[in-house]
């Protein structure tokens, strides 16, 4: 059975907890990065890439039952790590539960505080376009 958004995002912050630097933190981020990877049948294009980010970041998603599925790449590992830890909360939800989560849990795992201002914008940059796939297909 798959877990609830919430206990996902509690999940990620027991993660963090186990961590006592962020070297280690970041070595978790990097991990998450490797095993993320894009389908073959998707293509990288132009138009998905996300604004924003200092990193290419490709982002694509389809819906089925009411879910949608994100799809991500990018370049640099730490940000693949990024996105990894993104799609991990955000993929195969409904859009009211994509809309309804704060990400207040950023701050929560101390990433707010440890993310160079370019890469916290890229981080931002995806959420941002997360919610707003999530409104279109609420409202649509």
């Amino acid at each position: 059975m798959n877990s609830s958004i919430d206990e996902t995002v509690e999940q990620l912050e027991a993660d963090f907890a186990m961590f006592d630097s962020w070297e280690e933190k970041y070595e978790y981020v990097m991990d998450l990065g490797r095993n993320l990877n894009w389908p073959a049948h998707l293509e990288q294009r132009d138009d998905l890439l996300i604004q924003g980010c200092q990193s290419k970041v490709w982002l694509d998603h389809e819906m089925k039952k009411n879910k949608i599925i994100f799809y991500a790449a990018s370049e640099a590992l730490i940000i693949k790590g990024l996105v990894a830890m993104l799609l991990s909360i955000y993929s195969n939800r409904s859009p009211e539960e994509i809309l309804r989560l704060q990400p207040d849990f950023l701050d929560r795992i101390g990433l707010s505080q440890h993310l160079s201002p370019t890469r916290s914008n890229g981080l931002h940059a995806m959420l941002s376009t997360i919610k707003r796939i999530a409104l279109a297909y609420h409202t649509g």
